[in-house]
């Protein structure tokens, strides 16, 4: 089966299979292609969709969402993760805004020029948006191409992935651009999975060298295994005698770079004395509560969270951008990283009910 046949066959497919109702395809734009797009780096579609249409709703246009403010951004981001996605969509707004108008450019290397885009992205949005012909190779089309080629090898690794961008390039057709890279995405989401792949029911069975030789889990070929570290952390929920919880801005790179968060002391760290030098105040309770674990793709964090009752008047905070006084209703509107959210909901409710 030559390239022309297999992008027919696999149109054809989308046509009776394929995804066409979700929120980015109606009043499909660069924009809204665009931010579904960064969504759906290292996320499913079932948990993007309703982060999207709540995203959409704040910031319906290129212009809104340029001017809208960071904390406002990371909020509607909060339990999506990789927040540097979020970060970078807002500079790349604020670059087109800045840049071109505020008209989403539509020269793949102007795109790709923007924060937090690169090519498979590039790609994406102006084939998706514009019907424009770019390959696209995101995690589900590389799963794809390397068992319909046997394209051995971990796609981490640049010899493995010009490979597949070879593939890409020469299988993307010239007509039905957008139909063909929605049904590749699509293939690999739905059939071509990385556990008990469909295949049966794949309009690729009869060209796949993985199929034929019943070696599917075979490909893409997996990352090389390695331990992954263990880093240890004390989250400080500090409530002053107006039952008010001290955050504490992260550092804006980084892991939850730019979010609210709890206090974190070393854990070698004498908490009285921590909590006197850095915020001024006395803590006159502390209460351990259960430790717990948080995943991220390079290291697991163990977070042990105390809670820390002051004393006395809590002392003028030093610096108001980056250190905060917030009433349990103020709390629960900001955004937060999951595991923090998690952490303050349990904490913030009352004690009679965190006791059933």
């Amino acid at each position: 089966m030559n390239e022309t046949r297999i992008a027919e066959s696999v149109v054809a497919w989308y046509e009776r299979c394929g995804r066409k109702d979700l929120p980015w395809q109606t009043d499909v734009s660069p924009y809204r292609v665009w931010v579904s797009e960064i969504m759906l780096q290292q996320t499913r579609v079932a948990t993007v969709v309703p982060y999207f249409e709540r995203f959409m709703h704040c910031f319906p246009t290129l212009g809104s969402l340029a001017s809208a403010s960071e904390d406002e951004v990371l909020r509607h981001w909060s339990g999506l993760g990789y927040y540097a996605r979020a970060r970078n969509l807002r500079k790349a707004a604020r670059a087109v805004c800045e840049g071109h108008d505020g008209h989403f450019p539509e020269r793949i290397e102007l795109v790709q020029a923007l924060p937090g885009i690169g090519r498979s992205t590039a790609g994406a949005i102006l084939s998706l948006a514009l019907g424009q012909r770019h390959a696209i190779l995101d995690g589900n089309v590389k799963r794809v191409l390397a068992r319909c080629f046997a394209v051995a090898g971990w796609p981490g690794r640049q010899a493995v992935a010009a490979r597949l961008w070879d593939h890409a390039e020469r299988q993307t057709p010239h007509a039905r651009v957008a139909a063909y890279n929605q049904a590749m995405m699509d293939l690999g989401a739905t059939l071509c999975t990385a556990r008990n792949p469909a295949c049966t029911e794949c309009p690729l069975q009869d060209v796949c060298q993985a199929c034929a030789r019943n070696a599917q889990q075979d490909y893409p070929g997996r990352r090389p295994r390695r331990e992954m570290p263990i880093r240890s952390t004390r989250m400080l929920i500090i409530r002053n005698t107006r039952g008010e919880v001290l955050l504490q801005r992260r550092p804006p790179t980084g892991i939850w770079g730019g979010l609210w968060s709890l206090p974190e002391c070393p854990t070698a760290v004498d908490i009285h004395q921590w909590c006197r030098e850095q915020f001024g105040v006395e803590a006159r309770e502390l209460e351990n509560r259960a430790p717990r674990r948080h995943t991220f793709s390079h290291f697991h964090l163990d977070i042990q969270p105390v809670e820390v009752s002051t004393e006395g008047e809590a002392s003028r905070l030093a610096d108001q951008d980056q250190q905060i006084w917030c009433d349990r209703d103020a709390v629960v509107a900001r955004g937060f990283a999951a595991p923090v959210a998690r952490l303050i909901a349990e904490c913030c409710e009352p004690r009679d009910r965190r006791d059933q």
